[in-house]
């Protein structure tokens, strides 16, 4: 059996100037596992999403995360800023 390379997606949202978040970098296997570090050394949290990363991952690199996705989304960034809140009362 063929072990499944690791995926991973970064994305962004500037509300003040965009839209909607935008997918920044997306890569698997070497490329995921850098994506998942520089996060980790910038203080980015990481969450996992498998069925969410694949459907990311279909996107390209600046583009607009398409609406059906907006609620899957929104929690993502609801736990990035959880976490980033416990952070700061640390």
């Amino acid at each position: 059996m063929t072990e499944k390379r690791q995926k991973a997606v970064a994305m962004r949202y500037d509300q003040d100037r965009e839209e909607a978040p935008k997918v920044t970098a997306s890569g698997k296997g070497l490329s995921a596992e850098a994506i998942i570090q520089k996060a980790k050394e910038s203080n980015v949290p990481v969450q996992e999403d498998k069925s969410l990363v694949e459907l990311l991952a279909e996107l390209n690199i600046n583009e607009t995360i398409p609406e059906e996705l907006y609620q899957a989304v929104a929690e993502v960034f609801a736990f990035v800023y959880k976490t980033d809140q416990r952070m700061d009362r640390s």
